[in-house]
This record gives C-alpha cells, structure tokens and sequence, in this order.
C-alpha cells in the first residue's frame, strides 16, 4: 500500500522559512517521480513542484526561486524547502507520486500538513 506522510507544519511570520517533508512507503520511491501540490483556504488545489527521480525538479511561477523540492532516496523522503514566505503561501501542502514529470497528475497524495504564513 502507497503511503505518503507530510511532516513540518508550521506558523511563520512573512520572510521566514519551512522545511517539509514527506515519507514515503509502500512502493519504490527511488525511481518514482513525485510532486509536491497546495491548497489554500477556499480554493483548489495548486501544484507547486515535481522533481525526477535524479533529482531534477521544475517549478510554479509563484514559487520559483522561493521554493527548493529535494529527495533523499536512501531515506524514501521528499522535502520541499520554502523561503521567503508571503501570506499567499498559507494552505495545506500535500506531497504526491506521480508517473511522470511533466503535468500535474498524480496517483497518490498524502494526507497534508498546514503552513501559515502571518504577521
């Protein structure tokens, strides 16, 4: 069974920085391409990032520059690391797998993990 667990929920002020991360279990994350998507209060859902299996990873406009998704497959973790941070940030971060880089597909996606950003 595909799990995927978020962790690094938090409340910064504007500027700050967050760290998430996603454990995954269940299928052969090393070879998988995963992504990482938002949702904000009262709004749909938002993909923010995908990264290949080597590393490679592309980005929304909203978050380039800002927002670095890294994997370290030894460990079956995915993090997204988030500078930077404005108020339109806030929203539930979800990570996913998905079959392939391009797009914004996925199969699976873990339960979330809330940031706030808030003077």
């Amino acid at each position: 069974e595909v799990q995927l667990v978020e962790s690094g929920e938090g409340s910064v002020e504007p500027g700050g920085s967050l760290r998430l991360s996603c454990v995954a279990s269940g299928f052969r994350f090393s070879s998988s391409y995963m992504r990482w998507f938002r949702q904000a209060p009262g709004k749909g859902l938002e993909w923010v990032s995908s990264i290949r299996p080597d590393g490679t990873a592309r980005y929304a406009d909203s978050v380039e520059g800002r927002f670095t998704t890294s994997r370290d497959n030894a460990k079956n973790t995915l993090y997204l690391q988030m500078n930077s941070l404005q108020p339109e940030d806030t929203g539930e971060y979800f990570c996913a797998k998905s079959n392939a880089f391009s797009g914004t597909t996925y199969t699976n996606r873990g339960q979330g993990t809330q940031v706030t950003v808030s003077s």
